[in-house]
């Protein structure tokens, strides 16, 4: 059977896709602590989760309202900190576990972010994931000093050459041998076997050697959460692990389909994308208590708080919408995949605002599972198995005893099933996910690998 990937999706902020659960009364989520990630990391490490992936937004939510005060009084996104920072203190803690980081590539210089996620891939021994974004908040562009962001497609065609960049940098400017450290000598680095990246293209120059010598996996582990027309363009040329969304099997089974079909178009191994889906998880000992869990947590969800992240990603300002108005596709600059799952790809179907605001299926993206530690197990077998997903992206809920739940009562019965490791393999993120610590020659990075004769 095949192994099941595991992530915990999570944010550094008090409110993440579930606003509201910073009040309850057993959420013990401390953002500004270090204390706090570590038991975290140790909780996910102890149930060999495979990553912690960090979402990231770099603005206010202000599309609802056309203020950022819903976000503000929810707790909404807002305020967040770096998540960049807090983990090497949580990589310190654990051995194998790995962590995406959310970085946006459409608001700093391409040659800042590859020393940052080099840095953190050196200090984690490589177990760092970059989650490509081009980003979808206005608000964030009008923060580094911009009018506006651009045009949706357009952001993918300045990520294709942003992608360029970086690999040259990584890939390219340092030698796998160009560090030697000759005590004898005093030589540090061998200055023929660094080279400099010469880029003069339609969007970014760069006229620099890279600032860190070869991280353990060079470039970092690459996930990406494109699920547009465009974004699954992008994901299957450039993404190792892919995050989707989908609230029926026949939508991520046709979703998966594409993903695999232009993978293969670009070349690459149909295979060799993991396509991880977005789910929410109340498990407890029993159905029953399952149950009383999930009345429970339903009580303490903002709904405003929760309307105002879908008013940003889609650029639709709900709360000029009734309750019961259906939700109509517009042409926006936000993300679009999130406003074409609630319209033209759920052509059955009409959704309406309080819809969105439920504690229900639709308003989490992907599966919505209630149950004990068997009935979620087997769930998220059946929905492997039906639509060819590779594993699951965990949402927050109330921390930590929600990822203590699915660590302890979910995770035991996958693997009494087969579908889950019994212990982590040895090494980098990547060779864990893809049997191998750098990105193949057939990657859109081949072309700008320079390795030696005879160098691994």
């Amino acid at each position: 059977m095949k192994q099941i990937i595991l992530n915990q999706f999570d944010m550094n902020t008090p409110g993440h896709i579930w606003p509201g659960f910073w009040r309850h009364p057993r959420d013990r989520m401390d953002y500004l602590d270090l204390a706090y990630w570590q038991s975290v990391a140790g909780i996910a490490e102890r149930g060999l989760i495979d990553s912690i992936f960090f979402a990231d937004v770099f603005g206010v939510y202000d599309v609802y309202g056309q203020s950022p005060e819903a976000a503000l009084r929810a707790g909404t996104q807002v305020p967040i900190n770096d998540p960049t920072l807090i983990i090497p203190s949580m990589a310190a803690a654990t051995r194998h576990l790995g962590f995406g980081v959310t970085s946006n590539l459409s608001l700093e210089p391409p040659y800042l972010l590859a020393r940052r996620l080099s840095t953190l891939d050196h200090l984690t021994k490589g177990r760092i994931a970059w989650n490509i974004v081009t980003g979808f908040l206005a608000s964030a562009a009008r923060g580094v000093g911009l009018e506006t962001i651009q045009r949706h497609d357009d952001r993918y065609e300045v990520a294709e050459e942003y992608m360029d960049v970086l690999y040259q940098l990584w890939e390219g400017s340092w030698e796998d041998d160009a560090v030697v450290k000759d005590v004898a000598t005093g030589l540090y680095t061998r200055p023929d076997r660094v080279h400099r990246v010469d880029h003069r293209g339609r969007h970014f120059r760069v006229d620099a050697i890279a600032l860190t010598e070869p991280s353990p996996q060079r470039t970092p582990t690459l996930y990406q959460a494109g699920a547009s027309t465009r974004g699954r363009a992008f994901s299957a040329r450039h993404a190792e692990t892919i995050l989707i969304s989908g609230h029926t099997k026949a939508i991520v089974a046709e979703t998966v389909r594409d993903i695999r079909r232009q993978a293969q178009a670009f070349g690459r191994d149909p295979r060799d994308p993991k396509i991880v889906l977005g789910a929410t998880i109340i498990a407890a000992p029993t159905t029953a208590e399952a149950r009383d869990l999930y009345e429970d947590y339903r009580g303490h969800v903002d709904a405003r708080g929760a309307l105002t992240i879908l008013a940003g990603w889609t650029g639709v300002d709900f709360s000029r919408y009734g309750l019961d108005e259906p939700i109509r596709h517009i042409d926006s600059p936000a993300a679009q995949s999130t406003l074409e799952l609630l319209t033209i790809r759920s052509p059955d179907r009409v959704w309406t605002v309080r819809d969105l605001v439920a504690f229900e299926p639709i308003a989490g993206h992907g599966p919505f599972i209630v149950g004990s530690g068997a009935a979620v197990a087997e769930e998220l077998i059946d929905w492997a198995a039906a639509t060819d997903i590779d594993g699951f992206n965990f949402t927050r809920l109330v921390m930590p005893e929600s990822l203590t739940a699915i660590v302890d009562l979910v995770v035991p019965e996958l693997q009494s099933r087969g579908a889950f490791k019994r212990a982590y393999a040895e090494g980098t993120l990547r060779r864990k996910l893809q049997g191998h610590d750098r990105l193949p020659s057939s990657h859109p990075a081949g072309r700008f690998q320079r390795r030696r004769a005879g160098a691994a």
